[in-house]
């Protein structure tokens, strides 16, 4: 079983930028569709922000984070990478690694289930 802890949340003023690092362990990276997904102060939905998929370089980003966010994983570490740039205000919200078997990017970041693995998440606030 997939085990994920996130880190590098924090505080930061607007157009800042933060490194959330996700470490998986109990199981290789290799076969699993990525993502990582929000959830705003108040909402009970995650919102997928950035999806890749397990079996090719394909990769979704909801549009709000188009040119500001990058996803990327290192398979042979077991890591997941979020590089965010110019964070605005209504980026805040706790941020989780989720992995889904055998995953296609886009559909993946469509939804949240809760059937998905992720961890604890990490708070990332947005806020001058």
């Amino acid at each position: 079983q997939l085990h994920i802890d996130e880190s590098g949340g924090g505080l930061v003023q607007p157009g800042g930028s933060l490194r959330l690092s996700c470490v998986a362990s109990g199981s290789t990276l290799a076969s699993y569709g990525l993502g990582w997904f929000r959830q705003g102060p108040g909402k009970e939905r995650r919102e997928g922000v950035a999806c890749m998929s397990y079996d090719d370089p394909g990769t979704f980003y909801t549009e709000s984070v188009k040119g500001r966010f990058s996803i990327s994983k290192d398979e042979d570490k077991n890591v997941v990478l979020l590089e965010m740039n110019d964070l605005r205000p209504e980026d805040t919200g706790t941020y989780y690694c989720v992995a889904a078997p055998s995953a296609k990017a886009a559909p993946f970041c469509s939804a949240y289930y809760w059937s998905y693995l992720s961890g604890r998440g990490t708070q990332v606030t947005v806020s001058s």
